[in-house]
Order: structure tokens, then sequence, then C-alpha cells
């Protein structure tokens, strides 16, 4: 499987089955915290919905349509983050994240989405667009893509059913020239 260093601490790595028992602890532990944003969680009740999650994601890499990471700090999962499915005429993919409670603060989500970004979506896809959607109140969402230099788009209303009501949608991108642009700044 591959992996991403981000930091001396820190690693991105590709989710396997393997990772399904630490996955679904993060996930079942920090329950209250994530779904206040995330629609799956009355889903993922077990380790094994959280195993067959992490085979779709397997299967949607061997299909060439992107692939999942989980966020390794100091040796644990602190997180995920993966592309919803590659438009690859368009040369676009849209990407998700989450992130354990005990693991915010830390800058974890941005490097991880500058590493994604750089090394998977714009180097070795070659893709010109990547997408960010975030409710309009997840301002710690938010946050990543305009750390990054994402531009807001504009705002989906009513686009997401998180369990008795529904959220609006940011919608943030980056264009290809615009990560070069913003890499070149930071050299």
């Amino acid at each position: 499987m591959r992996r991403i260093r981000m930091t001396e601490d820190a690693v991105l790595r590709q989710l396997e089955l393997a990772d399904a028992e630490e996955m679904f602890w993060l996930t079942d532990t920090n329950r209250p915290y994530l779904r206040e944003w995330l629609p799956w969680l009355d889903y993922t009740k077990r380790v094994e919905d959280t195993a067959q999650f992490i085979q779709m994601t397997i299967n949607q890499h061997n299909n060439n349509q992107g692939t999942h990471y989980g966020i390794w700090y100091k040796g644990r999962l602190a997180g995920t983050l993966g592309v919803h499915n590659i438009d690859w005429i368009n040369k676009k993919t849209t990407l998700g994240y989450w992130l354990g409670a005990q693991y915010q603060g830390n800058g974890l989500m941005t490097t991880a989405v500058a590493a994604y970004t750089d090394q998977l979506v714009f180097t070795s896809w070659g893709l010109e667009k990547i997408t960010i959607m975030a409710a309009t109140e997840n301002y710690k969402s938010r946050s990543i893509p305009e750390r990054l230099g994402f531009q807001l788009e504009g705002v989906l209303r009513r686009n997401e059913y998180l369990y008795d009501h529904f959220v609006d949608h940011a919608v943030y991108s980056l264009l290809r020239s615009e990560w070069k642009n913003l890499a070149q700044k930071k050299s």
C-alpha cells in the first residue's frame, strides 16, 4: 500500500481491510462529535460495516476511480480522506475528509489535504480541478480549503440531509495552475 509522508509524526497510508477495527473504534468513540456533520454514522454500527466501506475504497482504487487514505499520527489512525470518484473526461474530482476530535488542532488535516492534492490529484493523476464541499456552518472543515488557497465558488442550498434537517454546502475548488502558483510562492 502506498504511503505519503506528511511530517515526522504523520503519514498518509491507503486504507486496507486490516484497518477496519481501528477505523471503527475511531468512528465509534467519536460518534457524537462526527454526527454533527457526517450523514453515514447510523450506517456504521459494526466493524463489518467499516470493513465494507474499506473494501469499497479498495474496489474504487482498483477501478482507477481514486483512493482513500488513513491519516496516521504517532502510529494511530486519526482520520481519513479520499475522493468521491474521478471524472476522467473533465479531469476533476471531489475530496472528502474527517478527523477524530482528539486529533484536532495539530494541523493534520490541512497537511493531509495538501499532500494528497499535490502528490495524487495534480501529480499522479494529472487532474485539472479538485473540489471540496462542506456545510456552511462547519467552520473547521471549511478552514482547510481556505488555508490552502481554494476559491469559494458558491453555496449549494439544502444540499445534504443530516438525520433530521438539510444543510447548505459551501463549494471550494482549486485548479492545477493555482496549486503550482501557490507551491512556487512557498518555495
